[in-house]
């Protein structure tokens, strides 16, 4: 039986969204319209754009609105600042942010999400990739986490964008001791199989997930997209110890994903 993919972001964000135990790590997430933007930056300053279906973090852009006061008597004045892929815009409406923005859609359907402040390593921001794999015996198991470094001005942190590929823990060790990035791994690898059971129940076929997971300056841990086709190649490249990839491998072929055909689009 063929292994269930599915392309859209917001079909899986409102199945999350169901789990009272799961929405807490969800970031405010909306499909995209003039009201939506304006509220969403009320609320939180800094929102993220991106297609609702889409691969290897393209078309995704930020938005960050800026106050700022002239003299006491005037009211705050806001600022737009666009970021996608390397180049800056800025604003001095929402209007004319809005029209640029429905430009840059191209007729496709795009979601506004709650911005979450990266974690850095080295002074970049950096998220982490938690893979979830059904095991050969039917139980979901979360096989591996990796953390993606942004490249240098870019927003986004993944391999196709110029991200970096590091190991967890010096990723971590940064910011906490080691006793408190193992408390929040074992988190991840839980909350890795609660997601995907969570989908499950929508996608019975389903069989690996990638979780893109955003850990904030409170150590908070937001799941900022999940992936029904997610790459295994960097787990087989980045990782010394074969036994990782082995595993990972292991469970992939039971569940009949071949990989020793060319490199798939992920999703």
């Amino acid at each position: 039986m063929a292994i269930q993919r599915v392309a859209s972001k917001w079909a899986k964000t409102k199945i999350l969204l169901k789990n009272k135990g799961l929405a807490s790590y969800i970031p405010a997430t909306r499909q995209y319209s003039l009201e939506a933007l304006e509220e969403m930056l009320d609320n939180h300053k800094l929102v993220y754009i991106k297609p609702d279906r889409g691969t290897y973090g393209n078309g995704v852009m930020c938005v960050e609105q800026i106050e700022s006061q002239n003299t006491e008597e005037s009211a705050a004045s806001k600022t737009y600042k666009l970021r996608y892929e390397q180049k800056t815009e800025t604003f001095e409406s929402l209007e004319s942010l809005h029209k640029t923005l429905n430009s840059l859609f191209q007729g496709k359907e795009y979601l506004i999400q709650q911005g979450i402040h990266l974690l850095r390593y080295q002074g970049r921001p950096f998220d982490l990739r938690v893979l979830t794999q059904k095991s050969p015996s039917g139980l979901w198991v979360s096989t591996g986490i990796i953390g993606r470094v942004a490249a240098k001005n870019k927003i986004i942190t993944n391999h196709h964008s110029g991200g970096t590929a590091l190991h967890y823990k010096p990723l971590m060790l940064e910011h906490m001791t080691a006793e408190e990035a193992e408390n929040i791994r074992r988190e991840l690898h839980v909350l890795g199989v609660n997601v995907a059971g969570q989908l499950q129940k929508s996608y019975p076929n389903l069989k690996e997930i990638g979780l893109d997971i955003a850990i904030d300056g409170r150590w908070n841990i937001w799941i900022l997209e999940v992936n029904t086709r997610p790459a295994l190649f960097p787990f087989k490249k980045f990782f010394k110890d074969p036994s990782i990839y082995n595993k990972v491998k292991k469970y992939a072929s039971a569940y009949g994903r071949n990989l020793s055909g060319s490199k798939k689009k992920a999703r």
